[in-house]
């Protein structure tokens, strides 16, 4: 079997990233963070206590004001990071209406499992795409919901616009946003379920998940019983009636007060900067430094087949050197492996292999709290590890 040609080895880069946490989760802290700035965190304080709900209730002002959130729409604070959030849209809300169900990605088709597996629903329709795809929006039906990722963490691929959502529709849209929340303008008054977790674009610890809610969600939660038995931590409406503590501050079960003070931080980081737009054009100018180091490479090329899908948070790559991808997977893993275990002895890059469940390659956290500078450095190593690890091969 031919292996890839060997050239002489380049010289090591002198520059490395002054943070090299590239992880698509938990995600890089801001810059500046240190745990000194937990030190406000109400520990050993229960969190319904006056300043406990309050800490919670900044969360959700903060989530609303930067995001840009209408005021009708209807923010908390759920369970069980964006999974949770997800999870309890779809057992209160689906069955009313036929579903569309877009997926591309790893949790995407997770989302799938739960509606055909565990809800068993049958009025359905799933729209399904290989990683690196999209499937196509336009066949969503206004009449039915739709569920669907806007960002897929696992494969990189991003929902372009919101134009393939009708204003008129009848159906809700649900919206898994995890990754796009804080990085992408998400047009809010297309979507009716939005979920994410403090993990991702603001680097906050994983705990609890956000829900913002539409007037039409809430009016789907309080006129809508699917009479299929819920757990605790999914009931937001009782009796017909929204419960109204969990949009303000009351959470459903006990929080991390640690992780809420992270949170925090992390917000109030994300306003001083200049809110979302800065925290866009972070994330966009990461991007595109990756964009400009692929077209001056050869090796490697991105794992969204459109330009226009491509995420600016993860960004999953592939690796397309032409002996490369002749060998047996097996191989390619071994060498993927040898490429990465050099970043982390090095200490230049950790975790940025692709999701177990995708093609291999390379996933490289872009969002809003990675500084350009390191990612322009961690891209200079990445070329130098792979020569290195093809000089091993040899």
């Amino acid at each position: 079997m031919s292996e890839l040609p060997n050239k002489p080895l380049p010289n090591k880069p002198v520059d490395k990233p002054a943070n090299p946490h590239f992880s698509s989760g938990p995600c890089a802290k801001r810059p500046g963070w240190s745990v000194a700035s937990l030190a406000d965190a109400l520990v050993g304080r229960s969190h319904r206590s006056k300043p406990g709900k309050q800490k919670l209730q900044e969360v959700i002002e903060l989530s609303r004001e930067i995001l840009g959130i209408p005021a009708d729409y209807r923010v908390g604070i759920v369970p069980a990071s964006d999974t949770g959030a997800v999870e309890l849209a779809l057992w209160t809300m689906l069955g009313a209406r036929g579903v569309d169900v877009f997926a591309w990605e790893s949790f995407g088709k997770e989302w799938v499992t739960d509606v055909t597996k565990q809800l068993k629903l049958t009025d359905l329709n799933l729209y399904e795409a290989d990683y690196g795809d999209i499937p196509d929006l336009a066949k969503v039906d206004p009449a039915r919901d739709a569920v669907f990722t806007w960002n897929g963490t696992t494969s990189g691929v991003r929902v372009p616009h919101g134009d393939w959502i009708s204003d008129a529709r009848l159906g809700l849209t649900i919206c898994d946003a995890t990754s796009a929340a804080f990085a992408m303008d998400l047009p809010w008054k297309k979507l009716d379920v939005t979920t994410w977790s403090w993990q991702k674009v603001l680097g906050g610890e994983g705990a609890h998940g956000m829900i913002v809610l539409s007037p039409r969600a809430v009016e789907r939660l309080e006129t809508f019983n699917s009479g299929r038995p819920l757990p605790k931590i999914f009931r937001v409406a009782k009796s017909g009636k929204m419960i109204e503590g969990i949009f303000q501050g009351e959470t459903i079960n006990t929080p991390s007060m640690l992780a809420v003070e992270d949170a925090l931080d992390g917000l109030r980081w994300a306003k001083s900067v200049g809110g979302l737009p800065e925290l866009i054009r972070r994330s966009e100018s990461n991007l595109k430094a990756i964009v400009e180091w692929k077209n001056q490479g050869t090796w490697v090329d991105f794992l969204a087949t459109q330009p226009e899908t491509r995420s600016c948070t993860s960004i999953c790559l592939k690796i397309v050197h032409p002996e490369f991808v002749t060998w047996e997977p097996a191989k390619q893993a071994s060498f993927l492996k040898s490429v990465i275990s050099l970043l982390e002895q090095e200490g230049v890059a950790f975790d940025i292999a692709s999701y177990r469940d995708a093609p291999q390659g390379l996933r490289i956290w872009g969002g809003a709290t990675v500084e350009t500078s390191d990612l322009v450095s961690l891209l200079a190593w990445l070329d130098y590890a792979f020569e290195a690890s093809k000089t091993k091969l040899s």
